[in-house]
């Protein structure tokens, strides 16, 4: 049994990558393992300021919800990270959350990494941006990083149409895997 936590970083419930943290999730919990996911968009969570106090102690000056997501990730062995893809990238919440992850990055150590990519474009390469960017930080920053799995939601513009795509499969079957 594996502690699973999902960071969604959909700015609407039920949107296309929300909807494949949910059908990752599922296939997760029904082979035993405890998942949470994170609605960030909920979360109170600010813009770094780049003021460098966490560089020698290990907190963020800004008393906001991301010190708990911290630990949370720093306990679980496997991270599922999962955004839309706006102009050819992340979505502001995802990178405002990656950059917010400073003061206790060096203890994000020997994680399975799972990355939920969503677009209305058709072609996987739309995505492959994205995904420098997701590998950027967690094989270049996070000691022992692994890249355990990606799902492509391509051609899904509309709520719901991610349904009606093979990647909607993939996150159950994926997250079976875990």
């Amino acid at each position: 049994m594996k502690n699973v936590l999902i960071i969604s970083a959909s700015p609407r419930k039920g949107g296309n990558s929300d909807t494949l943290c949910d059908r990752f999730a599922q296939g997760a919990k029904e082979s035993g393992n405890n998942v949470e996911k994170i609605f960030i968009a909920a979360k109170n969570i600010g813009y770094c300021r780049g003021c460098g106090v966490c560089n020698s102690t290990h907190k963020c000056v800004q008393k906001d919800d991301m010190a708990e997501i911290l630990d949370k990730m720093v306990s679980a062995d496997v991270i599922v990270l999962a955004t839309p893809v706006y102009f050819y990238t992340m979505d502001g919440q995802m990178k405002t959350f990656i950059d917010r992850t400073v003061p206790r990055y060096t203890e994000i150590k020997n994680k399975d990494f799972y990355f939920i990519m969503t677009a209305a474009d058709t072609e996987k390469a739309s995505l492959e941006r994205t995904l420098e960017a997701f590998r950027g930080f967690t094989e270049d920053c996070l000691e022992g990083a692994r890249e355990a799995g990606i799902i492509y939601g391509v051609g899904a513009w509309n709520v719901g149409e991610i349904k009606n795509t093979p990647s909607y499969d993939e996150a159950y079957e994926m997250g079976r895997k875990v």
